[in-house]
């Protein structure tokens, strides 16, 4: 059975190279392990506890999901979503509050440095303190326990808030009596890169010392790495590795080799311009390729939409179940006999329009298929055959089991779909990756809908 792991992304500013090195690219590896089932959400209802600037919000939702699928993170095996597209979290939310004690809220780092901060200025002790702050760990608790996640990889300062929703769930399992949740683990990741800023110091926006990742281009990024701050000494005299952040930064890139060579040329005395050249060059080739595809990503925001949709339908899938037991547990069940009302939700989901298949024959004799989906839009158009039965058999096959026996692949500029590894149908061109794995979502969708209605 795989590890579920949960990593939340508040949505209030623009991921730099630091964020990149410390948590994405770390995380995007991670998703890649065959025994992980990642989930990955934007936390956009955090980021109003800390912003109530809507326009950045929603920029930052738009920058971060971006980024993370421009660095590799793939929708087709890890989870992406957002926490707003997700209703049974506030609705577990409200659910877990209920059972959470007020004195454990009072604990919370958070809450605590803010009310010794206005203590501190003569303030009253909940001055600017929002409810929203206050209820920050049991929201979080509900984003965590929502899909029973196994592991929660956070940094330290995040430990207590991990803690918080263990013995919330604890609370909630005792007082009904049944272990609906189970209890996340932290996942602590010691070999986290922490990269230095432009000015040496931890690179933070509060420092105002960032680094760009992709805003602004190579051209950013090059003056923004010609600001780093390096000593007096000159080129010809040796350069001290253990404290160069211009060292530091670039090991977090390069291979042992490449490290080794650089530090080489740094105790050989090679220039601080010429040092950080090379340091922009090598961070170049990295980011160049990832910021193409990010530039993409930003001109269609809505094959990032499709993605995003699809992800919180996959993740609904194991939510709304959860949440329907829960209702039951603390009293909030329906009033008709189990038997009618799920006779209700299949009317419902009957009257709902399902993707179809149109077969047609052509002017030579041969016959197709076409698969639209729910909103009329065309999905794959199948080869041609000879026989109206063998298209028959394959529209068949794929309407009673859905993308179970379909493998969908990408080949040249377009999706293929493939049974017992032979072409059957194939999906419109698409101009890149992210736009072909958009499609590969909405095709699985439409299949898996398919078979849902035969059921």
């Amino acid at each position: 059975m795989r590890t579920r792991v949960l990593t939340g992304i508040t949505t209030t500013g623009t991921p730099h190279l630091g964020n990149y090195a410390g948590a994405i690219r770390p995380a995007i590896v991670a998703s890649r392990d065959p025994n992980v089932d990642a989930f990955y959400f934007m936390a956009d209802y955090h980021a109003l506890i800390k912003a109530d600037d809507a326009d950045r919000v929603a920029a930052s939702r738009m920058k971060i999901t971006a980024t993370w699928l421009a660095g590799g993170l793939d929708p087709n095996t890890a989870t992406i979503y957002r926490q707003s597209d997700i209703p049974e979290v506030p609705e577990l939310m409200w659910l877990l509050t209920c059972v959470t004690a007020k004195g454990l809220l009072n604990r919370a780092h958070a809450y605590k440095a803010a009310v010794d901060k206005n203590v501190a200025e003569q303030e009253d002790a909940d001055a600017g303190v929002t409810a929203g702050l206050y209820m920050y760990p049991v929201l979080m608790a509900a984003d965590i326990l929502a899909f029973n996640a196994n592991k929660v990889p956070v940094g330290r300062d995040q430990i207590q808030h991990i803690e918080m929703a263990r013995d919330i769930a604890q609370r909630f399992n005792h007082i009904y009596g049944r272990d609906y949740f189970v209890l996340p683990e932290v996942q602590i990741e010691e070999q986290v890169a922490t990269l230095p800023g432009l000015d040496g110091r931890k690179m933070s926006k509060s420092y105002d010392n960032t680094i760009p990742l992709f805003d602004g281009g190579s051209k950013a990024l090059r003056e923004a790495i010609m600001k780093i701050v390096t000593d007096s000494r000159a080129p010809g005299e040796p350069k001290d590795t253990d404290d160069s952040a211009l060292f530091t930064i670039f090991k977090a890139f390069a291979s042992p080799a490449e490290t080794a060579a650089f530090a080489d040329a740094l105790h050989g005395g090679i220039g601080w311009g010429e040092a950080k050249q090379v340091l922009f060059e090598r961070i170049e080739a990295d980011v160049a390729p990832m910021r193409e595809r990010y530039d993409s990503l930003m001109a269609r925001p809505d094959d990032m939409e499709d993605i995003l949709l699809a992800g919180a339908a996959k993740a609904r899938a194991i939510a709304v179940p959860l949440l329907e037991q829960l209702r039951d547990a603390v009293g909030l069940r329906t009033f008709r006999p189990a038997a009618k009302a799920e006779a209700v939700v299949e009317k419902a989901v009957a009257k709902a329009k399902p993707p179809r298949f149109a077969s047609f024959r052509e002017d030579d004799g041969s016959f197709r298929f076409r698969l639209f989906g729910a909103d009329g839009e065309e999905l794959l158009l199948s080869v041609p055959f000879a026989d109206p039965k063998a298209a028959g058999q394959v529209r068949q096959a794929l309407s009673s089991v859905g993308g179970a026996t379909a493998v969908l692949e990408s080949q040249g500029d377009h999706v293929a779909l493939s049974i017992d590894g032979q072409v059957v149908a194939n999906g419109a061109p698409y101009p890149d990756e992210v736009a072909r794995a958009a499609a590969v979502l909405r095709l699985r969708s439409a299949l898996d809908a398919l078979a849902a209605t035969e059921e």
